[in-house]
């Protein structure tokens, strides 16, 4: 079965060449011309991965990210014409898995599509379940449990938590995790795990600036802290 994916752009011509496009590369496609129109469509279509572009009329790419996202855990690649580094990083601590700045080519857009859909639907052969703490995580369920309640992880954030959780006290670089999480290291946004892990400790430590659970290794990376 075909995945489904949501184009938001405001430009006519940009979701008409993504939807032939990704249609081509076996994809299902849908579109909206902005934030309040994706809304509507997102809830009606269920897709299991959003192209969104940040700067458009009625609704922005922030805006549809802080309103959707409070329903739904689905994976985002945003669509930017900014540079400015802080805009990327909003949208990666708004949930946005990936980023691509505009123009870019077709061919690396759906190679970071199937990437971004691969990690959302990964589940780990090994152990299905970990508990460790307060945590229970259900790799199977792709679900987290902490102290007795469910915390809403994006899927990104679900992978790095599961890597790090499943071997206790080893170190991983940031360029390991991106690996993990994307199957291809990028060096250039190893940032980005910076702030999935910054938000992490947000859902899941008790005291985020003395965390607990998610440890940071000076000049090395992280590491998942073994608990006594």
């Amino acid at each position: 079965m075909s995945k489904k994916i949501l184009v938001v752009d405001d430009k006519l011509e940009l979701r008409t060449l993504l939807k032939s496009y990704l249609a081509q590369e076996n994809f299902e496609v849908v579109a909206a011309g902005d934030g309040r129109e994706a809304l509507f469509v997102a809830r009606q279509e269920k897709p299991d991965l959003i192209i969104l572009d940040l700067m458009m009329p009625q609704m922005g790419g922030y805006d549809f990210m802080r309103a959707y996202s409070r329903e739904a855990s689905t994976p985002v690649i945003i669509l930017t014409a900014k540079l400015d580094e802080n805009d990327k990083v909003l949208g990666l601590e708004l949930g946005a898995d990936d980023y691509i700045t505009k123009p870019f080519s077709l061919r690396e857009l759906t190679a970071r599509v199937r990437a971004v859909l691969r990690r959302a639907e990964k589940q780990d052969a090994g152990q299905d379940a970990l508990r460790v703490g307060d945590l229970f995580l259900d790799r199977a369920g792709r679900s987290l449990i902490s102290a007795g309640k469910v915390v809403d992880l994006t899927p990104s954030e679900f992978d790095l938590l599961a890597t790090l959780m499943a071997t206790p006290g080893r170190v991983f670089s940031r360029l390991e995790l991106l690996e993990r999480m994307q199957g291809a290291a990028y060096e250039g946004y190893e940032r980005t795990i910076d702030v999935h892990i910054r938000n992490l400790r947000l859902k899941i430590e008790s005291d985020p600036s003395t965390p607990r659970y998610i440890e940071t290794v000076y000049g090395a990376g992280y590491r998942f802290a073994p608990q006594s």
